[in-house]
């Protein structure tokens, strides 16, 4: 299903230079439980989220943390406002460019909105240097 993002959305995402990013936003604020990534599949190697930081991979709308040293999560990156892509992870939070929501990289918990609800989990296995979907 396409979403067609509103005005305002459109309008937003281009004040903050994130219009690309904003290219999967719609109404209705999806909660992340579709994925294009399969179960086992490689996400990252361990050398590729910084420790307090976390990388974004928008093929898999999955984004990676470590939120302490050697402790790998995984959520949704689809925003639970609007169903935008969050746009990049720092400073212990993982953000979402389009409307200003913030998460925890920690747990996925709502640390600004607008959005109301958390960021969905995800299940991983670490596999000697390797982060992969459980």
């Amino acid at each position: 299903m396409t979403h067609t993002p509103s005005r305002r959305t459109v309008l937003l995402c281009a004040g903050t230079g994130a219009a690309a990013l904003c290219a999967g936003c719609g109404g209705g604020g999806d909660d992340g439980d579709s994925s294009a990534a399969s179960s086992g599949q490689e996400l990252a190697s361990t050398s590729d989220i910084p420790i307090a930081g976390g990388k974004v991979l928008t093929d898999q709308k999955i984004v990676v943390t470590q939120p302490k040293t050697g402790e790998f999560k995984a959520f949704s990156a689809v925003c639970t406002h609007q169903g935008c892509i969050v746009s990049d992870v720092r400073d212990g939070t993982i953000d979402c460019a389009c409307h200003g929501s913030r998460f925890a990289a920690a747990d996925g918990s709502v640390v600004r909105g607008p959005a109301t609800k958390p960021l969905p989990g995800k299940e991983i296995t670490v596999e000697g240097n390797s982060v992969r979907l459980a």
